[in-house]
C-alpha cells in the first residue's frame, strides 16, 4: 500500500501596514469574515504583536482559524495576495487632508518599496490620506500596472451619503444606494441622480435644499468625526469600506464599487487616481465605468481633479 503526501494549500494572505485604529479594525473584519490570514505590521514596538495576540485570543469565540501575525519586519508580509497601506499621520482638528501630504508621502513610499519586495504579485489598496495622492505615489513607486493599485475612497464617502439619506427619510440604510465621485476630500462629488432608495432616485423623494444639506454633510463627514473625537479620526467605517474591497477581490465577486482608480482619458481626465465606479475582481480593477454626467457634474469632477493634481505635484517632488 502506497501513501501519498498530503496536499499543501497556501492560504490567502492580506498584509496591513499600519496597526492604528483603521488597520487593527480591518484586521478584525478580515479574520472574523474568514477571508484570509492577516499580517499586521507597525513600527511601534509591541503594538502589532499585542493587537494580533488579542485578536487571536478571540478566534475561538468568533469561530475562525485564521492566523493573525503581528510584526515590525516586512519579511513577515511575504507572498501577500493583498497589501493594504493605512500607515500615516492622522488628521487633527482644523487639519485638511492636503496638510498631510508631505509627511504621509514619505511613509507610503517606504511602505510600498518594502512591501512590493516581498509580495511582487500583490494588489495594493491605499487608505492613507490624502488618499488620491497617496494612491498615485504608491503606484509610481511599486511599478505595478494601474489595475493592481487602488484607493479606498468612494465606498466610504458613498456609505456616509447613504447613511444620511436613510436618516433623513427614516428608511433602512440597506435599501439606499449612493454614488460619490471625485477626490476623497472636501471637493468630492456626490451624485444625487445616481443615488436611490429601492430604485427610486432621491431627487423624487427630497427637495433640492434637503439634498444639498446632505451632500454638504457628506463632504464634511470625516471632519465632523475628527471634531467630535478631538484626538483622532474615523476608523470603523473606513475599515468596513476597505474590507468590502478585500472581500470582492479575494472572492472574485464581480461588484461595481466607487474607488480611486487610475484614469487614462475617461471623464476627460488623464494620469491621476480619483474616485470613479469600477468593476473589481481577482485581478484588481477589471473595468472603469464612465457615467453620463451633466455639464455641472462633470465640471465639479474636474474641479475635484484639479485639487488632486495640485497636491500631487507637491508629493511628486519627493520621488
Amino acid at each position: 500500500m502506497t501513501t501519498s503526501s498530503p496536499l499543501t494549500c497556501r492560504p490567502t494572505r492580506v498584509s496591513i501596514v499600519g496597526a492604528g485604529n483603521v488597520g487593527s479594525t480591518l484586521a478584525q473584519r478580515i479574520a472574523e469574515k474568514n477571508l484570509a490570514d492577516v499580517v499586521l505590521l507597525d513600527i511601534v514596538p509591541g503594538r502589532p504583536e499585542g493587537i494580533a495576540l488579542d485578536l487571536v485570543e478571540a478566534s475561538a469565540i468568533e469561530q475562525h482559524d485564521r492566523k493573525i501575525i503581528g510584526a515590525k519586519d516586512y519579511a513577515a508580509t511575504h507572498d501577500s495576495d493583498i497589501v493594504v497601506i493605512t500607515a500615516g499621520l492622522p488628521r487633527r482638528p482644523g487639519m485638511s487632508r492636503d496638510d498631510l501630504t508631505r509627511t504621509n508621502a514619505h511613509i507610503v513610499i517606504e511602505a510600498t518599496k518594502q512591501a512590493i519586495t516581498y509580495s511582487p504579485n500583490a494588489i495594493f489598496i491605499i487608505i492613507t490620506n490624502p488618499l488620491d495622492v497617496m494612491t498615485y505615489i504608491s503606484w509610481k513607486v511599486s511599478g505595478l500596472p494601474p489595475q493592481r493599485v487602488m484607493g479606498m475612497a468612494g465606498i466610504l464617502d458613498s456609505a456616509r451619503f447613504q447613511t444620511f439619506i436613510a436618516m433623513e427619510l427614516g428608511v433602512s440604510a440597506i435599501d439606499v444606494r449612493a454614488m460619490v465621485l471625485g477626490s476623497h476630500g472636501d471637493l468630492m462629488v456626490p451624485v444625487p441622480r445616481y443615488s436611490t432608495v429601492s430604485g427610486i432616485p432621491i431627487t423624487e423623494l427630497m427637495d433640492a435644499a434637503t439634498i444639498e444639506r446632505l451632500v454638504d454633510r457628506t463632504r464634511n463627514g470625516g471632519a465632523e468625526i475628527v471634531e467630535l473625537l478631538k484626538t483622532g479620526g474615523a476608523y470603523y467605517a473606513p475599515a468596513s469600506s476597505a474590507c468590502v474591497m478585500v472581500e470582492t477581490i479575494l472572492l472574485n465577486q464581480p461588484r461595481i464599487l466607487p474607488i480611486a482608480a487610475y484614469l487614462e482619458g475617461k471623464y476627460g481626465l488623464n494620469d491621476l487616481f480619483i474616485g470613479v465606479p469600477a468593476r473589481l475582481g481577482c485581478g484588481g480593477i477589471e473595468e472603469i465605468l464612465e457615467l453620463n454626467l451633466t455639464d455641472e457634474e462633470k465640471a465639479a469632477l474636474h474641479h475635484s481633479a484639479d485639487s488632486v493634481r495640485k497636491s500631487l505635484d507637491q508629493a511628486l517632488d519627493l520621488l
